[in-house]
Formats: structure tokens, sequence, C-alpha cells
């Protein structure tokens, strides 16, 4: 008795397997994911105003109503871009399901 006789069953078994494994896995899909536009303002750098070298009152005062409606336009943006994204994988999961537009 050789070994390669019992090498060959192995090799046999294992193609077996293989082959069985790739017959009942799911198909991939060619179909590319759905994919939405993140809208410019989601995708802007956030701007925050700067005090001057030289301070004043008036400046701290402007500086600080400047950067509250920054810090909510910045917010804003943020939410936008956390609603595509949302709004995206919700449509690579329907895609996934096979569910239709």
């Amino acid at each position: 008795m050789t070994p390669t006789t019992f090498l060959n069953r192995i090799a046999l078994i294992a193609c077996a397997v293989m082959t069985t494994s790739c017959a009942a896995s799911r198909q991939t899909s060619t179909v590319a994911p759905a994919r939405l536009l993140l809208p410019e303002a989601a995708t802007r750098p956030c701007a925050l105003a700067v005090l001057p070298a030289g301070p004043t009152v008036a400046d701290l005062e402007a500086a600080y109503v400047l950067r509250g409606s920054q810090i909510v336009a910045c917010d804003g943006a943020r939410r936008l871009a956390v609603e595509t994204l949302l709004a995206e994988r919700a449509l690579q999961d329907r895609q996934g399901r096979g569910e239709g537009d």
C-alpha cells in the first residue's frame, strides 16, 4: 500500500467539500451598491471666529455671537451628513434584500 492513495482520497474529499461550500454560498452581486452624493454643505470644514491680537470687549462680544451662529451652521451640516449616510445605508440594505424602488 502506497501513501499516495491515502493522500489522493484526502485531496478528493477536500475538493468535494470546497466545491459544495462554494455551490451553497450566496451569489455575489455585480451591481455596485447605491451611493448618494453628500451635500456640499456637509463636506465643507466648519469655520470658527477667532479673536484679533489685542481684543476689546466689543471684539469678544462680536466673536461670541459669530461663533454661536457658526456652531449652529456646523451642527446642521453634520446632521445633513448623518442623514445622507443613513439614507445610503437604507438603500444598500434594500438593494441587498432585492427590493426594488
